[in-house]
Formats: C-alpha cells, structure tokens, sequence
C-alpha cells in the first residue's frame, strides 16, 4: 500500500502523518509537494495539519488553489481514498470536497488538547475497525476548528449516515457536535482532530490508529 502526503509551505503534520503510515502502520508513503500536478501511483492521500500559506486570508483558502489539489480532487472524483486532517479538512471544504466551513472557536482561543470522539458509522473506509458508539481518545489543535453549515447541509449529512465522528465533550462550538464528515461517495474524509498524532504509545494513545488502520486495511480487501 502506497500513501502520499501533501506538503505546502506552512504544513507542520506532514512528517507525522508519514511517520505513522510508514513507521506505526508499516505501509508505504511518500511526500506529495504542493506545486505537483499529478498524485502518481497512490492507493490513498492525506492531506495533513499546520498552517498551509500561512493560514493567509483563511484556513485553507490558497491551499486550495496549488497545483496538487487539482489532482487530489480528480484522484477523489475517480475513487481514491482521500482523508483531511485539522487543517486538512479546512483545505477540504475550502476545495469543496466537502460541506460546510471550520470557522473560529467558539471562545476565540486556540485549543490543544486530547478529546473523546464517538464514532458514529462504520460505513466508511476510514472507520471500518471501529464499532459504532465507540469513544476514541484524539488531541485536537486548532483556532479555527468550530465546523458550520447551514441546517439543510447538517439536516442532509444526518440522513445520509455521513457524520462520522462527534464530540462526546464539544470543545468548540461545532454544529451538531461534529469532529468528522465524508462525502456521498464516502471516499473522502475530513476531521478535525490528528489521528497521526495518535498512533504510537509514546503519544499516550493509539486510538488515531482505528483510523489510519481502517484506511490501510480498506485498500487491502478492495484489492
């Protein structure tokens, strides 16, 4: 199995993401930079966590407009599995992989700490080891991490079984206490806590492992 990561200017996750697919998970992964305009011969693509651009104008917004999103999109649109992290998940919404926006939290202050996330369907590629109701332990570290839609958006991904992971506690003001979404082809995706930070016992928790494991081992029966 093949993983790339994204790399902008400003990622700060990207080595993380590496080191638990490559190190913690024992799969291939390779660096993706962000002026590329092809993904190559991946099986899947993080786009990982930092502060791409500089978080210049809003979360995400010039992230959107590199050469290596073209090419994520189109690698989602034929398929391939594509998970977005913190600041991936905002680049994921800002490209319109997926609804909604990640706004300011709620207290307008950074937050950096572990949360409890309950897994709300294993109808996903990325949540096929979980158990639904499952409570994950993951940290979070973001300023602008409450994630909005309008209530139709909200009112559709409940209907579609495509909220992924909530709160158990909310920490931001999030809608609905939602942590994680995917889109209708549930092939994509998008998260707010770091799961690559959660997958060596070093890091107090190996839970983000459910996650990345999930993917790894999606890939393995689709082959």
């Amino acid at each position: 199995m093949k993983v790339g990561v994204v790399v902008f200017p400003g990622s700060n996750c990207d080595h993380d993401a590496w080191y638990a697919v490559s190190h913690n998970l024992g799969q291939q992964a390779e660096f993706l930079w962000h002026d590329s305009d092809r993904v190559g011969d991946v099986d899947a693509v993080i786009v990982p966590g930092g502060f791409s651009y500089g978080d210049y104008l809003r979360c995400g917004a010039i992230a959107k407009f590199s050469p290596i999103l073209k090419a994520v999109k189109k690698f989602a649109a034929d398929g391939g599995l594509v998970a977005g992290f913190c600041n991936g998940f905002q680049i994921l919404t800002e490209s319109g992989l997926l609804p909604g926006a990640l706004v300011r939290n709620r207290g307008l202050k950074f937050i950096c700490k572990p949360v409890g996330l309950r897994v709300e369907t294993t109808r996903t590629p990325f949540t096929a080891m979980a158990v639904k109701g499952q409570t994950l332990t993951i940290p979070i570290a973001h300023g602008e991490g409450c994630y909005v839609a309008d209530d139709r958006t909200l009112d559709e991904l409940e209907a579609e079984d495509r909220v992924v992971f909530r709160y158990a506690e909310n920490p931001n003001g999030s809608k609905r206490d939602i942590a994680g979404i995917c889109n209708a082809g549930r092939n994509v995706l998008g998260m707010m806590p770091h799961p690559e930070r959660a997958a060596d016992p070093l890091m107090g928790s190996t839970d983000g492992l459910v996650v990345l494991g999930s993917m790894v081992q999606s890939l393995a029966v689709a082959r």
